[in-house]
Parts: structure tokens; sequence; C-alpha cells
């Protein structure tokens, strides 16, 4: 697969993705979810009752 052509910063200050927004100071950089330790758990299902 090819390398992305890197574009340069949107200057327009109604730029409505964040990284532009980032960039222009207008916003905060968005905060990076920490990776699960246990991506792979048994779903929590109610007990099966008895009829």
């Amino acid at each position: 697969m090819p390398d992305p052509i890197p574009l340069p910063p949107r200057r327009d200050d109604t730029a409505a993705d964040m990284r532009s927004l980032v960039q222009l100071g207008q916003e905060e950089p968005q905060p990076v979810p920490a990776p699960s330790t246990q991506p792979f758990l048994e779903p929590d299902w109610p007990p099966d009752e008895p009829a």
C-alpha cells in the first residue's frame, strides 16, 4: 500500500476536523483511551432460570 500524501493543515477557522482545530489552537487534543487489558471477556448474561 502506498504511503498517504501529507496535506498541509487548513488555515480556515471554520474547519470541522479535530486535527485542524487543534493546530489552529481552537481546541485541545482529544485524550487517547488506554488499551484494554482483557479484550476477550465472556459476556455477563443473567443466569438461565428454570421454568
